[in-house]
């Protein structure tokens, strides 16, 4: 972290925190290791150096702490990740914090080191979570009230009525609609910092009349997806491709390295077409891409000449989509991702750039 510059220089407290409270206090005896094919179990009593590796390697990956059916379900967050997102939080002694997704418990054990204990409180979804970071967090944390349920409620049940509304909300699982109730508990004026859609967390003040939640990009940060978003997920590009003959095919005139290399034009396509997936790679030919949502797909391919031709079928055109949002970021002057920002009110939110008021808008 130190050799990366990942300790952010505001907020002191948090590298304290990190020092007194280190990831293995937390983390399960046994993570997982993805081999290329698939998860396999690494145990810390049989393999203790393979296990202290996956905590410790790399401050931005994550430890994989449970995997279902050959798919991971939950994890120890990276660690520079979660330091960022603390620091975007903006934190302050005496604060009361609502955090969903407790994981391990180890984000709720360091907001405990800066506010207090008591002023925590934390949600899962997944009851054998729930319970072992429950055991954790009696022994690290003691004090932070932690309960079985929907995050995408927020805090909604009696659990804790006296600590809400509250200053601080953090997720710690991305969504790509932002739940209201985690405007609705946040007090005007507090803050919500979350992981939203694929590519980056954003930090959201509360409007002072409370009807509305706005605010910048802080970074890029991959989570766990919502398990109920997870759970009707878009099928994968084989089975929407199908079999069939492409409706459309013709040239594609734009080099593909930015598409696979340029995270600002990731992210910015992430925000226009938020239902496109989005993956290319190299053959011996050269640089190929693969689209596709629920129902249509397009393949990109390169034709060994320099040149590519884009391959078309289902409802919509996605080659060409993606051309027109390309070309309207590059009218836009290329913004980063940090020129962009979310605002939700009750019934609708939407992504901006470069201003919230005037900047183009993408529902």
């Amino acid at each position: 972290m130190e050799q990366h510059g990942g300790w952010p220089g505001r907020s002191p407290w948090i590298r304290e925190a990190v020092a007194g409270l280190p990831r293995d206090l937390f983390a399960p005896d046994r993570l997982w290791h993805w081999d290329g094919n698939a998860y396999v179990p690494v145990d810390r009593a049989v393999d203790p150096s393979p296990w202290v590796e996956l905590l410790y390697a790399d401050p931005d990956a994550a430890a994989i702490t449970q995997v279902i059916d050959g798919l991971a379900t939950s994890s120890l967050s990276c660690q520079a990740v979660v330091v960022d997102m603390l620091d975007s939080l903006l934190l302050e002694p005496g604060h009361r914090v609502l955090e969903l997704g407790t994981g391990t418990g180890w984000n709720a054990a360091l907001l405990a080191e800066r506010v207090g204990a008591e002023r925590v409180t934390t949600v899962e979804t997944d009851p054998t979570v729930a319970q072992t970071a429950r055991v954790r967090l009696r022994e690290h944390a003691p004090g932070v009230r932690g309960r079985v349920g929907d995050g995408s409620l927020g805090a909604s049940d009696p659990i804790a009525p006296a600590t809400a509304p509250y200053d601080r909300v953090i997720a710690t699982y991305a969504v790509d609609r932002v739940p209201w109730a985690w405007v609705a508990q946040t007090r005007p004026g507090g803050r919500i910092v979350l992981p939203w859609g694929r590519l980056g967390h954003v930090a959201l003040t509360v409007a002072d009349d409370g009807r509305s939640a706005s605010g910048w990009v802080q970074g890029l940060a991959q989570f766990m997806p919502d398990r109920n978003a997870a759970a009707t997920a878009s099928p994968d590009f084989v089975a929407v491709r199908g079999h069939g003959e492409p409706q459309h095919e013709g040239p594609w005139r734009r080099d593909l390295a930015p598409l696979r290399d340029d995270w600002d034009l990731r992210f910015t396509l992430r925000v226009a077409l938020p239902d496109l997936h989005v993956t290319v790679a190299a053959d011996d030919d050269g640089l190929n891409a693969w689209l596709y949502d629920d129902a249509s797909w397009a393949v990109i391919a390169a034709n060994g000449d320099g040149t590519a031709t884009a391959h078309q079928g289902g409802t919509r055109r996605l080659a060409d989509e993606l051309d027109r949002a390309w070309e309207a970021w590059s009218a836009l002057g290329c913004p980063s991702r940090y020129d962009f920002g979310l605002t939700v009110e009750e019934h609708r939110q939407y992504a901006w750039a470069k201003d919230p008021v005037t900047g183009p808008r993408w529902p």
